[in-house]
């Protein structure tokens, strides 16, 4: 079912046009729909208390002055080369689209759940303030730049994917906490190089990430309070599956557009390669199992797939016919299923004797 199309009224400058939202791929950021009754349903008493001290945090909403722009913005974005500025735009565009997908989630569980559940309501509602509140300050950024997403276009015309309440938790928990370290990573770097600061959105980014950090830990404490979902040789089997989607989708993803990161004097792959064993690290907390990032074969599989997206963009890129295009690009798509495999059948490791990565 696809959320309500009610969201937050914008004033968009007649100067800024509206942004034609990129193709959607298996890169892009996704939107989700799930069962409203089962969650509903959830009994939350095997770690109510910590579900409700989270919410309490929530409730203090400790970024409600933090996203105020100031007069560092003025003219900021005037002072980008066209390259920069293009990727920084796709940045600030994704980046965007994600927040938005979570606060569409977030905002229709704490509508649908309120009568039921309104303990886990109200955390919802509390997160779907938080993700509204990026989104737009997000998409304030990118009319500095002459263009705005259309917010409510988008609420209609996504494609919704349903996941059960399971797989929502293991997705945003991860969504969440790969955030907080991506943010976190991001704002002491430019802390230590300010002169590669090439916007002043990135000053905000060590509360924002705060936000991303608390969102996980309600995740973390709404998975204890269902233990099936870590507990469990299934529980193992879906907990490998996530975290290997969402690092191999990250990894691919911000080799592919590496510029942005060399804007900000950052090297893609060592900054993906920190953010994954930091996200690996933090997940042992709560999931059964984690990967084994320190296993060579893993970096050299992820790059295979790195060449294979290469070549399917390629592919897409050329003049060829749409049936000659399939045919060049199904070596790689089948490339990229092996690998995605092999990655998938390595051992994973018991969260119970891991060690975190050596830095």
């Amino acid at each position: 079912m696809v959320p309500p199309t009610a969201v937050a009224s914008q004033t968009v400058d007649s100067a800024v046009a509206t942004k034609v939202p990129v193709k959607d791929t298996i890169l892009t950021p996704r939107f989700y729909t799930t069962d409203f009754e089962a969650m509903a349903a959830m009994d939350l008493r095997p770690n109510e208390a910590e579900l409700e001290a989270i919410c309490e945090e929530f409730r203090k909403d400790y970024n409600r002055h933090h996203f105020v722009r100031n007069d560092e913005f003025d003219g900021a974005a005037d002072k980008l080369d066209p390259e920069t500025r293009k990727v920084f735009v796709e940045f600030l565009e994704q980046s965007c689209t994600s927040e938005f997908s979570g606060f569409l989630l977030y905002k229709e569980l704490s509508r649908r759940i309120k009568k039921t559940n309104p303990l886990l309501a109200e955390c919802f509602g509390h997160m779907a303030r938080d993700e509204a509140r990026h989104a737009g300050f997000l998409n304030k950024s990118m009319s500095d730049f002459g263009m705005q997403l259309d917010l409510g276009f988008l609420t209609a015309s996504k494609n919704y994917t349903f996941f059960k309440p399971k797989f929502i938790f293991y997705a945003t928990y991860l969504s969440e906490k790969i955030g907080y370290w991506r943010y976190i990573a991001i704002f002491r770097h430019l802390e230590k190089n300010p002169d590669s600061k090439i916007f002043p959105i990135f000053n905000f980014f060590e509360n924002w990430c705060q936000d991303e950090n608390r969102h996980g830990d309600f995740f973390d404490a709404l998975m204890k309070a269902q233990p099936d979902t870590v507990r469990g040789p299934i529980a193992k089997l879906w907990c490998r599956f996530f975290l290997l989607a969402v690092f191999a989708t990250m990894y691919v993803r911000d080799v592919a557009r590496k510029e942005f990161y060399e804007s900000l004097g950052l090297d893609a792959r060592t900054y993906d390669k920190m953010v994954i064993e930091k996200t690996n690290d933090t997940s042992a907390r709560v999931f059964p199992v984690v990967l084994d990032v320190n296993n060579q074969k893993f970096w050299v599989r992820l790059e295979r797939l790195v060449n294979n997206n290469a070549a399917l963009n390629a592919a897409d890129a050329s003049d060829s016919p749409a049936p000659i295009k399939v045919i060049r690009k199904l070596p790689f798509w089948i490339a990229n299923g092996a690998e995605m495999a092999k990655l998938f059948l390595m051992p994973a490791i018991d969260s119970s004797k891991y060690q975190p990565a050596v830095r």
